[in-house]
């Protein structure tokens, strides 16, 4: 059982080597931090330490530096999160003020974290298999090209261009507009999809020239609203973990492959589990079975009904107090932005 002194010298120990990236030992937290006892009383808090496998000597010197065990017990029991400076929450305000849509939004978001925390910044896709597709615009362009537009009612916008191989008269397109309006517009993302679906198989059997036209096009509307249903993330600073590559042990090659893929990393959001505030916190080799032990991820809910979050991914050398307080103000600004964004509609 660790003491609270203990706790506290713990607490000294990894703010020092997140600074530093120096091994801590007992003469430097006596000199930098006000404990009112000797070198030889911090020795023995750090021996205790080291018993519960809280901190371990990386080499033969007197240092010591944090373990996986001691980073999460640290952030167990951070009592509270540092808020950020005027500066920070002005900064976030102006990366994510003025997106016109929900990916613009997200795009701003990842943005704005990378630069507050220097770390990979992900945010996670609210699901739309429930949202409901709100509005289909059909758009002529020139060389027979069209601009197919779907809008759901949480604010999701795809624009996908395809090439036709026959061109649309100005009727011909309404009709095909209210025609696909008519399967999708005012359902869920999931029952377009499967009227769309339906449609497409029926017109294998039409041979109209309304029909020849419609196939093409009810192909991309359906790739699109299929992209609507699959969880995907947003990621930014992807380079900062080169820059801080002398933080892990071997390769980041695990990292980069995960972060490439998006599959792993959305297994491991989906299975941390948050705290009262929507924050949770995975460790190293809390992550050992996605190929990330040498990573921590650190997540914000901001949209709990579908269980969305923003986070960061790093090192187990992280300012853990600094990150969570971004992850959270970050987290709290998308979830309001999006619900003034639902209310106006």
């Amino acid at each position: 059982m660790v003491s609270e002194r203990g706790l506290q010298v713990l607490q000294a120990i990894v703010q020092d080597y997140v600074e530093t990236r120096e091994p801590v030992g007992s003469k430097t937290i006596v000199d930098r931090h006000a404990f009112g006892v000797s070198a030889a009383t911090i020795r023995n808090d750090m021996a205790q330490l080291e018993d519960e496998e809280l901190i371990a000597a990386p080499h033969t010197s007197s240092g010591r530096v944090p373990t996986d065990k001691g980073y999460r017990v640290f952030v167990d029991h951070l009592s509270q999160l540092r808020p950020l400076s005027s500066a920070q929450r002005t900064a976030i305000s102006t990366f994510l003020e003025g997106a016109t849509d929900l990916d613009d939004v997200l795009a701003r978001t990842v943005r704005a974290l990378t630069t507050l925390t220097g770390q990979v910044a992900i945010v996670q896709y609210p699901s739309f298999a429930q949202a409901n597709v709100s509005h289909v615009e059909l758009v002529a362009l020139e060389a027979g090209r069209m601009l197919v537009i779907l809008v759901t009612d949480t604010g999701r916008v795809s624009q996908r261009i395809t090439q036709l191989r026959a061109g649309f008269t100005p009727d011909e397109l309404g009709r095909l507009r209210d025609r696909i309006a008519g399967l999708v517009t005012g359902r869920s993302v999931r029952q377009g999809a499967q009227a769309v679906a339906a449609e497409s198989i029926a017109l294998d059997f039409e041979t109209s020239r309304a029909d020849a036209l419609a196939a093409p096009v009810l192909r991309v509307v359906a790739e699109e609203l299929e992209e609507f249903r699959q969880d995907r993330l947003v990621m930014a600073g992807t380079a900062n973990l080169a820059r801080r590559e002398q933080d892990f042990r071997s390769s980041i090659y695990p990292l980069l492959e995960a972060i490439e893929e998006q599959v792993t990393l959305l297994r491991l959001m989906s299975e941390m589990v948050a705290d009262d505030d929507g924050l949770s916190v995975s460790i190293g080799r809390e992550n050992e079975q996605f190929g990330l032990a040498e990573a921590s991820v650190l997540t914000g809910d901001y949209d709990p009904s579908t269980h969305a979050r923003v986070g960061v991914l790093g090192p187990t050398r992280m300012d853990y107090a600094t990150n969570l307080a971004a992850v959270r103000t970050v987290a709290h600004y998308v979830s309001r932005l999006l619900e003034d964004d639902e209310r106006s509609r």
